[in-house]
């Protein structure tokens, strides 16, 4: 693996665990704490130290290892196959599901935010960013 593909896919892999977190929270209210996900792949015999999940959630390195992504799978009940991003995995049910509610609930907390950022904007162009975020969501 070229240096170029390995940046590659350690960017896919931490967009589909970062997509699973979204889920996660989505599902339950709460983000899994690296602890939690630590103990569980502990409970299966295999080790994940901080910085390898960091590395991971972000970026920033590609991990191959598959126990590890067996553990992950296992821990966000989908299949390994999604994890690793093989290209003929399809999206989880549950995860296309949760899509639109994560991408709503993101939209809200942008609207939320320019709302108290913006202070005295007036209410046509709050309405306008709205309405504006609302299509965004509806086109992905």
């Amino acid at each position: 693996m070229t240096e170029d593909e390995s940046k590659a896919a350690a960017e896919d892999l931490a967009k589909r665990l970062r997509l699973l977190m979204d889920v996660a929270i989505a599902e339950s209210g709460a983000e899994p704490t690296f602890a939690q996900i630590a103990a569980f792949l502990d409970g299966r015999g295999t080790n994940l130290s901080r910085s390898r999940w960091t590395y991971m959630v972000n970026g920033h390195r590609y991990v191959r290892d598959s126990a590890v992504f067996e553990g992950l799978a296992a821990f966000f009940d989908v299949d390994t196959a999604f994890l690793i991003g093989e290209p003929d995995a399809a999206v989880p049910t549950k995860v296309s599901a949760q899509l639109d509610l994560v991408r709503s609930m993101r939209a809200a907390k942008v609207k939320s935010y320019a709302a108290r950022t913006l202070g005295d904007i007036s209410p046509e162009a709050l309405h306008a960013i709205s309405k504006f975020l609302d299509e965004e969501v509806s086109r992905t």
